[in-house]
């Protein structure tokens, strides 16, 4: 193989990698460190609770939620930020579990908080998977896509509290 070719090859399997996600959830999107502030305050963890990060990226939120005293459980479908995410977590480990896989289909742990990032479209899924699990008085913090029939309880830099009625 040519240099060209293995450069298009590569594309071609990153495009795909950052791609196929977009029919489970949402497209990789940075959280900046204002968004990842605004959505631990709207959480309010206990001291050692449990966040869930559906979806978690390079895990910017994972390690913030570590680096506060929390506990931190990110889920990644996509390999390559997986990979990445597992090397930016790994001085954390104690505090962080990272599952590969798709998050719709795991049962989920008990956590106080779920942050997600998901589009529009999915929100209503996501309030199903979330009663499904017996977790309705989960706080949901959810960045920038809001739930089509709920009033967000709080908001702050685009990140939005939300807790289902039983």
């Amino acid at each position: 193989m040519v240099w060209w070719q293995l450069v298009l090859l590569s594309a071609l399997l990153v495009s795909l990698m950052f791609g196929y996600v977009l029919l489970f959830g949402a497209p990789y999107l940075p959280t900046t460190k204002a968004q990842i502030d605004a959505a631990l305050r709207l959480a309010g963890l206990p001291k050692g609770g449990i966040l869930i990060d559906l979806g978690c990226g390079d895990g910017r939120i994972l390690i913030a939620a570590a680096e506060a005293g929390y506990m931190a459980v990110g889920y990644e479908l996509n390999p390559l930020l997986f990979a990445i995410c597992w090397l930016r977590t790994r001085r954390l480990r104690t505090k962080i579990k990272l599952i590969y896989g798709d998050f719709w289909h795991a049962k989920w742990p008990a956590a106080d908080a779920v942050y997600v990032f998901l589009l529009g479209r999915l929100m209503d899924k996501l309030e199903r998977k979330i009663r499904a699990e017996g977790l309705s008085q989960i706080k949901i913090v959810s960045f920038a896509f809001r739930f089509n029939d709920l009033e967000p309880l709080a908001s702050d830099h685009g990140v939005y509290l939300y807790k289902l009625e039983d």
